[in-house]
């Protein structure tokens, strides 16, 4: 364990030239540097979070959700059948014509029956809008304060209007006790969400979600450690501008209130875009990527922590695109596609269906689609879609 930890924490790879972990250990007294120690208080605040969400939830968002009048669907269950729960949890749950011509067979049931027990037993796992509402509720107030509390934090900080100074006397700044708690914080809000996940309901994305929430912890203790806390700010609060706003957006298409979700989801779009693909390549990585070169320089643990940002700006040029594309189809075509990951799915399709299509499975992104065709959305602009905001930081 010795021989990993000192080849884990050489202090070639994570401080700049000419520095060491001693120089650091001491600062001089009343004065603070972010030390790897400090990242442990956020687990037991992460506990403490987590335990207000499940109150928050049950005391604060479902009295409101009543209030909106939105209930949790009765939703019907699959009767008890071993052979089709074998081949659900351990093959597939949405198995093809093969295997549904199979099942029937073996189980003398129209194929029919055969898909709707599988579209009941998916049912099943999936939230209610009761559930998803309490859930986005408390990410939306959780969000909308860190934001809020960040711009406060950030307003009277120097490197908020001037980036150099995330740079001057670099690694020997200072951390204040609001800079902590606003790290900490962050930092424990994303290791409940990594401990709500074995929770709550499962979803398709339940492993995308964690692996995005590891990479974010990662992210926030590994600039923590090395003191990049200054620039981290930077990246956190441009990350959080969005994220309270897509919340309310779900908030608002829950509580059906769709042109309200229709403006929020225009006004995240315009703020997505603007701090992913303008403020935080021309702003956040001009600083890190050229004015920490000619201040400081760069070593190991610099070429890392920029190779991720870079990475992370890939990923919201990818997200971008795929906000864009559903605007312009909704847009176009006055219609849009259901989230899979959680919607309930309908059965009309399967009610309807004609002998020669007796078999086939349909699509389990689609739901049911009233008249006129506008796929229950009445032509509105956002209805039903959910672009995750897998914001890596």
């Amino acid at each position: 364990m010795a021989a990993f930890s000192a080849w884990f924490w050489n202090e070639r790879f994570w401080l700049p030239h000419n520095v060491t972990w001693a120089d650091l250990a001491d600062p001089a007294p009343g004065v603070e540097y972010p030390k790897a120690g400090h990242l442990l208080s956020a687990l037991p605040l992460a506990l403490g979070i987590f335990a207000v969400r499940i109150l928050f939830e049950r005391f604060i968002a479902r009295p409101c959700a009543y209030v909106l009048r939105i209930q949790a669907e009765v939703t019907r269950r699959a009767q008890p059948n071993a052979v089709l729960e074998k081949v659900f949890t351990s093959i597939s749950k949405y198995p093809d014509s093969r295997h549904l011509d199979g099942l029937s067979k073996q189980l003398d049931w129209e194929v029919r029956k055969v898909q709707r027990w599988f579209r009941h037993r998916r049912n099943q796992d999936k939230p209610s809008t009761l559930t998803k509402f309490c859930e986005s509720m408390w990410r939306f107030t959780f969000y909308l304060y860190i934001f809020t509390y960040g711009i406060r934090f950030l307003w009277q900080s120097p490197w908020m209007w001037d980036t150099r100074h995330c740079w001057y006397n670099y690694p020997y700044q200072v951390l204040s006790p609001g800079l902590y708690y606003y790290y900490v914080t962050e930092l424990a809000f994303y290791w409940s969400l990594m401990f709500s996940q074995f929770t709550d309901i499962k979803r398709k994305d339940f492993l995308i979600m964690f692996i995005h929430h590891l990479a974010t912890v990662s992210l926030i203790s590994f600039s923590y450690v090395n003191n990049m806390v200054r620039v981290g700010t930077l990246v956190m609060c441009v990350h959080d501008a969005s994220d309270f706003l897509l919340e309310a957006a779900k908030l608002a298409n829950y509580a059906k209130y769709q042109r309200l979700c229709d403006s929020l989801f225009v006004l995240f779009g315009a703020v997505f875009f603007g701090t992913r693909l303008v403020i935080y390549p021309f702003w956040i990585l001009n600083t890190t990527l050229f004015e920490s070169w000619e201040i400081v320089g760069p070593y190991p643990s610099w070429w890392l922590f920029n190779g991720l940002l870079l990475v992370l700006q890939a990923l919201h040029i990818i997200w971008s695109y795929l906000i864009a594309r559903i605007a312009f189809k909704a847009i176009v075509r006055g219609k849009v596609s259901k989230d899979d990951r959680s919607d309930i799915e309908s059965s009309s399709e399967e009610e309807t269906e004609t002998p020669k299509d007796k078999g086939k499975m349909p699509s389990h992104n689609n739901a049911a689609s009233p008249k006129g065709g506008e796929n229950g959305t009445n032509g509105h602009f956002a209805s039903g879609v959910w672009v995750q905001d897998h914001s890596t930081w």
